[in-house]
């Protein structure tokens, strides 16, 4: 049988993302040339602020105004790709969120002014600082939090207040607070830690929502996908649904680490029976 190219989670693209490259066209015909039976397009929610842009932002002149500027163009030209694809491949369109200060607000006014067909409900921050970017916020997220165990909970606590808030349809790279961590394997044998991260999974279960099997890790060269082993082995043994995301920044990112992580997930017992996001689930959230 073959299994499907799908994404939960990808198409940023340089138009519209400071730390992307590409037009959102060209990876959208990558994706049709590659296959794909249907993707959801989920481009950064502009910040808030310039405080916590990213800085990839601000060197590519990012203001808060621009950015959200940009927004609305991706939005526009993505609904656009969505028709001009009607009938080859389905597109979801849609965004990623962030979890910095005042994201609740910007969130909800982003969904009532767009409304979106989803959203992949993600956290980069922890005490308002990246946990994805470089070690030196890494390092003082840690110190912000106290200890490295007392950040992975912390991040796992301000997941589940993005989880009940928003209900996203999906939850974006789930432990993407181990990337900087090279002993993050020793953090899941810290039962406070698993505690939070297996509460987590039982309402994103009860919630019926879709966890992000993000390949981008594969591509930079994890032994892993988000999420990792203890995580996808207990969603898959409680029907957690997991479905590929490639996280695309890019043209040559479209597909990025399918085939390596396809591997993982088919090697532990996991479905491939891919489950699409249900357009308007996270409104349940407002």
């Amino acid at each position: 049988m073959t299994i499907p190219y799908v994404s939960v989670h990808g198409g940023h693209s340089g138009g519209y993302c400071g730390h992307a490259k590409d037009q959102l066209t060209d990876i959208v015909a990558r994706y049709a040339e590659a296959g794909f039976e249907w993707v959801c397009l989920t481009e950064h929610m502009p910040s808030p602020s310039e405080a916590m842009m990213a800085p990839e932002e601000a060197e590519n002149g990012f203001t808060v105004d621009s950015w959200r500027k940009n927004f609305s163009d991706y939005m526009a030209e993505a609904r656009r790709l969505k028709s001009k694809y009607a009938g080859r491949m389905d597109i979801l369109v849609g965004f990623e969120t962030d979890a910095y200060s005042g994201y609740q607000d910007a969130v909800a006014s982003l969904i009532e002014e767009y409304e979106p067909d989803m959203i992949v409900g993600s956290v980069h921050h922890v005490h308002d600082l990246y946990i994805d970017f470089d070690d030196d916020r890494y390092r003082e997220a840690t110190l912000l939090s106290g200890s490295i165990e007392q950040l992975y909970c912390d991040y796992f606590d301000k997941q589940l207040e993005l989880i009940e808030r928003f209900e996203p349809a999906v939850v974006g790279h789930f432990d993407l607070i181990r990337l900087l961590d090279e002993d993050y394997h020793v953090r899941w044998e810290v039962p406070e830690i698993m505690e939070r991260a297996l509460r987590n999974l039982d309402r994103i279960r009860e919630l019926g929502l879709i966890l992000d099997l993000n390949m981008r890790a594969m591509k930079k060269g994890a032994s892993e996908p988000y999420i990792s082993a203890p995580f996808m082995e207990y969603a898959i043994a409680n029907n957690i649904a997991m479905v590929p995301g490639d996280d695309a920044h890019g043209v040559n990112d479209v597909g990025g680490g399918f085939e390596e992580g396809l591997a993982v997930l088919t090697a532990r017992g996991g479905s491939t029976q891919w489950r699409k996001p249900e357009i308007g689930r996270h409104r349940l959230g407002l």
